[in-house]
C-alpha cells in the first residue's frame, strides 16, 4: 500500500486548508485510513480516522467540529477537510493506512503504511 499526503500550506488563523491522501496499492475492505499530525517537540497525535469501507469515522476531540474526514471512492483518496484552523493546528501532518481487523482509530501503531507528511503552518 503506497500512501501520497498533500495539501498543506501557510494559512492565517481562520482559514481553511483540505489536504489529500492518494491510497493505491493493495487494501482491505476493513482497513481504515487515519491523519495524524506532530508538530515540533511534541509526540505525534491522531487527528482523524475513517473505516475504509463502512465510512465510520472518528475525531480527536482537539478538532471536533473544525475537521472533517471523508473518503472519495472513486479517486481512492481520504480528504481531511480543515475549517477555522488555529495556530495549535501547526505540525506535519501524515495519512496512514491500517489493515489491521478491528482496533480503535486511536491506535497509531497499528498503521503501518504511511504517506511521506504535508506542512500545515497557521499564523496568529
Amino acid at each position: 500500500v503506497q500512501l501520497q499526503a498533500s495539501g498543506g500550506g501557510l494559512v492565517q488563523a481562520g482559514d481553511s486548508l483540505r489536504l489529500s491522501c492518494v491510497v493505491s496499492g493493495r487494501t482491505f475492505s476493513y482497513g481504515k485510513v487515519a491523519w495524524s499530525r506532530q508538530a515540533p517537540g511534541k509526540e505525534r497525535e491522531f487527528v482523524a480516522g475513517i473505516n475504509w469501507s463502512g465510512g465510520l469515522t472518528s475525531y480527536a476531540e482537539s478538532v471536533k467540529g473544525r475537521f472533517t474526514i471523508v473518503r472519495d471512492n472513486a479517486a481512492n483518496t481520504v480528504i481531511l477537510q480543515m475549517n477555522n484552523l488555529k495556530p495549535e493546528d501547526t505540525a506535519i501532518y501524515y495519512c496512514a493506512f491500517s489493515g489491521v481487523y478491528g482496533g480503535r482509530f486511536q491506535q497509531l501503531r497499528d498503521y503501518t503504511y504511511w504517506g511521506q507528511g504535508t506542512l500545515v503552518t497557521v499564523s496568529s
